[in-house]
């Protein structure tokens, strides 16, 4: 046995090891089991990948950092998130060459998962081969002869079940020992073209290969010659590939593709052969395969009529833990900022640093961490899901319908989760790889009828649709309410529709995915990636919204009338003197400081924007109270109750359920005496809201989720103009009908 490795020397750099393998084989469990909870996440440079790394001590005095690459079927890439694993395990620049790299292999699919084991040990990194679920080969009636795998692959290859924790031990020991001795691990290709042709274009494009990827190795020139033969074509979305070597690269597959050859087939063909040809030699059938637990199930799951219904109810249960469980909690913490903010204005002097303070950061950051359950809980439930195996059926279930409307099958369940909050619904698109479906996915989301939006539809319908039934049964405000989230639902799918075939038009990707045995989720990693992408989003995204919610609140506060709070303390003063009782002279001082705090509003900067804007939203049938209502409700949605609450001078407590609120809007009338809001306005203004963006949380996120501000910016304005257009149509298109 070869010695351990030594402890590294003091300032000596601390080598990195590349955990890879294909998705679904427990890579990212395996990579829990050796960090613990010492890890980190980061984003790997220019993309908006997560980078998860940790500290591992193989021995005393020597420590590791372990990096967590994202799961790939092959080394062939299309996307930037493809990139990043050949970049992470290749040593290709920006990144770093990684000392070692643990290649994390299901042993229920062998054959399949030793592709990327070839491509790998064609690069000439040392490897280690973790050989995961060996626990379940028994029921399987397997058996892997590991002796003679080690021996054709050239590496130390490790049993193990990740799930269970054993084996652990002995990858580390391996580790050590190929940190140590890298040589031992590094016994090059077992693969090599044969064909003229095939050498032909490696011999092309070698040339090249930029000097500082190949390191001065012939064999890592070839093997890159071959990535790039397989990687670069007219619809890759990769960045670090120099123009010289994708134009032969283009020249040398349209050769090719003129000759009548498959370059890809001929590559893919060559490393399965190798394969194919060993298999049998070291996985060995000890008995009659039988059907497994996981194949009973998926002819239940996978069932085009049972396997849907399944489904709906499944996310169901997810939706209503998004929309009703996680409320409680949202309610105790709205409830716990309110008690801080007014516990701070006990203590503060009045003025402007108190609501400031209160109104400004507090309420910004509460804003900020509402969110947290529903958060939470969307991460618990698609970890748990991914974990399981059945996530991985839900995309092939649903993409035959997604595909039609341009989106991937993956993109079902973040939609549906929009119907609760488009904030963890956005962030949920990070289970698809490719970058152009995640941000077309997010372009589509924030149109599904959010929680956020209910009591706008609730006070709207309530103070201008009177109660009735339609045909003699159908409840004509629970109608409207159905409506507003099939007008928004279909909304989405057109806009999803249309954009995959404007602005995101692409060829499409076929769905590759391996459907990996059912299993019990590894409960650890599920709870450490939900609370990773809770903290994520606090820290990110939240740093928008908390900037966003003090500028908001300035525009609602200046400029500030210095005489405000003592022209209210006058004023409810007089009302203490009326011969009124206790509970009408309260009723009273507080609609009066309702009413005061109302002009103040309407004379803020926010008021003077109301009625700047008045003149482009009257065609909608707005007036410039609305427009206070839409700038306060960019906050939140629901603020716009609170905010007309506000305008029309009965409090800023209301909510979508008051008579007083509803009786003012009812009332409301014009200088000609018509009145302001009738059920045409009221619909235009539903339809202005199931389509505008009038959320600053999900800017902030989409901001944080694509790392630029240009597709919040053009969510934004898509969105509005669309919300615009259609309340347009509605509205004029209303009168022209007769309606009033």
């Amino acid at each position: 046995m070869k010695p351990a490795a030594s402890a590294p020397r003091s300032g000596a750099k601390t080598p990195v090891v590349a955990i890879a393998g294909n998705p679904n084989t427990g890579k990212t469990t395996v990579f829990n089991r050796l960090t613990g909870s010492d890890q980190k996440v980061g984003n790997y440079p220019g993309v908006t990948v997560e980078r998860h790394s940790g500290r591992l001590e193989l021995a005393p005095g020597h420590t590791i950092e372990v990096v967590d690459v994202p799961g790939t079927y092959s080394l062939s890439a299309r996307s930037r998130e493809e990139e990043i694993a050949i970049q992470s395990v290749a040593g290709l620049a920006p990144l770093a060459p990684p000392d070692a790299a643990v290649i994390v292999v299901d042993a229920t699919q062998l054959s399949r998962n030793l592709y990327i084991v070839l491509q790998i040990l064609e690069l000439e990194v040392p490897v280690v081969v973790a050989l995961n679920m060996i626990d379940a080969l028994p029921a399987r009636g397997e058996k892997i002869d590991i002796e003679l795998l080690q021996q054709e692959l050239g590496v130390p290859v490790v049993a193990m079940s990740a799930a269970r924790g054993t084996g652990i031990d002995e990858l580390k020991r391996a580790l050590a020992r190929v940190l140590g001795d890298p040589r031992s691990a590094t016994p090059g290709a077992r693969w090599a073209p044969d064909s003229e042709e095939l050498l032909a274009d490696v011999a092309a494009i070698s040339p090249q290969i930029p000097q500082d990827w190949t390191q001065n190795k012939p064999s890592r020139e070839r093997a890159l010659s071959l990535w790039a033969l397989l990687s670069l074509d007219e619809r890759d979305e990769l960045a670090e590939i120099p123009d010289a070597l994708r134009a032969v690269v283009m020249k040398r597959r349209a050769l090719a593709a003129a000759a009548g050859r498959h370059i890809d087939l001929e590559v893919i063909r060559g490393r399965y052969s190798w394969i194919d040809s060993r298999i049998d030699s070291f996985l060995k059938l000890e008995r009659p395969a039988t059907r497994s637990l996981s194949e009973s199930i998926d002819a239940v799951l996978l069932n085009p009529v049972i396997g849907f219904g399944i489904f709906l109810v499944l996310m169901a249960i997810v939706f209503q833990a998004l929309f009703s469980w996680a409320d409680p909690m949202m309610q105790l913490i709205e409830g716990g900022f309110d008690a801080l903010a007014g516990v701070i204005a006990t203590l503060l002097p009045e003025g402007l640093f108190q609501q400031f303070i209160t109104g400004g950061i507090i309420a910004g950051v509460g804003s900020i961490v509402v969110f947290l359950p529903q958060i939470l809980l969307l991460f618990l439930f698609i970890g748990l899901l991914e974990d399981s195996g059945y996530m991985a059926r839900v995309a092939f279930l649903m993409d035959r319908v997604m595909r039609a409307l341009g989106l991937h099958g993956r993109a079902f369940v973040p939609m549906l989760s929009g119907y609760a909050c488009a904030v963890p619904a956005i962030m949920a698109t990070r289970t698809m790889e490719r970058q152009r479906d995640r941000t077309l996915t997010m372009m589509v989301i924030p149109l599904m009828t959010c929680s956020a939006r209910l009591p706008v539809y609730t006070l709207i319908i309530g103070a201008l649709f009177p109660a009735g039934v339609v045909m003699g049964f159908m409840p004509t405000q629970g109608l409207l309410m159905v409506g507003m989230y099939l007008f928004s639902t279909l909304m989405a799918l057109i806009a999803a529709a249309v954009l995959s075939r404007t602005l995101f038009k692409a060829p499409p990707v076929p769905l590759i995915l391996e459907l990996p045995p059912y299993r019990f989720p590894h409960l650890p990693s599920v709870v450490r990636m939900m609370l990773q992408r809770s903290k994520a989003f606090l820290f990110q995204a939240g740093s928008v919204i908390l900037v966003i919610s003090v500028i908001l609140w300035a525009l609602l506060t200046f400029p500030r009338d210095a005489t405000l709070e003592t022209r209210i303390a006058t004023a409810t003063a007089a009302v203490a003197t009326e011969n009124l009782s206790a509970e009408e002279i309260e009723e009273r001082q507080g609609a009066v400081e309702a009413e005061l705090r109302g002009v103040a509003l309407r004379e803020s900067y926010a008021g003077r924007l109301g009625h700047a804007i008045e003149p482009t939203i009257e065609p909608l049938g707005f007036d410039w109270k609305i427009g206070i209502g839409l700038i306060g409700a960019f906050a939140a949605r629901e603020v716009f109750v609170s905010t007309m609450g506000v305008v029309y001078g009965v409090g800023d407590q209301v909510d979508e359920g008051s008579t007083t609120l509803r009786a003012q809007i009812k009332s409301e009338t014009r200088s000609n005496g018509a009145p302001v809001y009738t059920p045409l306005v009221g619909l235009s203004l539903m339809v202005f809201f199931a389509l505008a963006c009038q959320c600053m949380s999900t800017l902030a996120v989409v901001q944080r989720e694509t790392k630029s501000w240009r597709w919040p910016v053009f969510l934004f304005a898509y969105m509005t103009a669309l919300a615009w257009v259609a309340s347009f149509v509605v509205f004029n298109g209303g009168r022209a009908l007769g309606f009033g």
